[in-house]
């Protein structure tokens, strides 16, 4: 009782219609660089938290738990 191939086809074309190629490429393109972004805010802050000495680190984990 999912979504098939034939209903996703006809959201696709709709939404076509509806925004147009030149819309659709840029919002894809922008949402590409949203994601791409995202993810180096995460990777930085994985980075700043391997970087932290270690008995800073512990001192977190115990106010945490």
């Amino acid at each position: 009782m999912g979504i098939g191939i034939q209903e996703l086809l006809i959201i696709l074309m709709i939404v076509l219609v509806v925004f147009g190629t030149k819309r659709l490429r840029n919002i894809g393109s922008d949402l590409g660089g949203a994601i791409k972004s995202f993810r180096s805010a995460m990777n930085e802050a994985e980075e700043k938290d391997e970087a932290k000495p270690a008995a800073e680190q512990e001192s977190v984990e115990k106010k945490d738990a």
